[in-house]
């Protein structure tokens, strides 16, 4: 592996890391009221991670296989302690692709965040088991087919939260205050 495909999995993985870290203090009852604040910045410094991954040649795997890595943590107590305290404004709509499918779709902050979780999980596992190739494979695949939309809804639905909350907005304020 070369020493720019190490550094990149070095640095992603950090990336992954610090927002698997971060959301489960989040989730855990941590930020008090800038708890919408520091989701978005999570949310925002993960999306750096997937910037670079997109911009990175297609990583393939020698025989295009996934080497076996056993099953992966229940993140579902992460899930449901986000939805708790998301509260009412855990569900939001957003337009899933915005060139494909421009029906409106309904979806949950938790649930987003959890899809991510679940991929960022598989994807440090198999760096944490010495294979940084197979970790990047894994998690530039699953940015470009789940994580990444994922992550990008939650961005814009936490960013759009946060710009209610700040400009006061009448009717939003007692809604978005988690």
């Amino acid at each position: 592996m070369s020493d720019e495909w190490t550094a990149l999995a070095d640095r992603v993985a950090g990336h992954a890391q610090n927002f698997l870290d971060g959301l489960t203090r989040l989730a855990n009852g941590e930020g008090g009221d800038a708890f919408l604040p520091l989701l978005l910045v999570e949310v925002s410094q993960l999306s750096l991670a997937g910037a670079q991954l997109a911009a990175a040649e297609d990583i393939i795997l020698q025989n295009n296989i996934e080497p076996p890595i056993g099953p992966d943590p229940d993140i579902d107590p992460l899930r449901t302690a986000l939805a708790a305290r998301l509260g009412p404004v855990d569900d939001y709509v957003e337009v899933f692709d915005p060139y494909k499918d421009t029906e409106v779709t309904h979806y949950r902050l938790s649930d987003d965040l959890a899809a991510v979780a679940a991929d960022l999980v598989h994807g440090l596992r198999h760096y944490q088991a010495g294979r940084p190739l197979e970790a990047l494979w894994w998690l530039q695949y699953s940015y470009f087919n789940t994580w990444g939309n994922h992550a990008g809804a939650a961005l814009r639905a936490l960013q759009a939260l946060v710009a209610h909350t700040r400009l006061d907005v009448e009717g939003v304020e007692e809604t978005t205050h988690v």
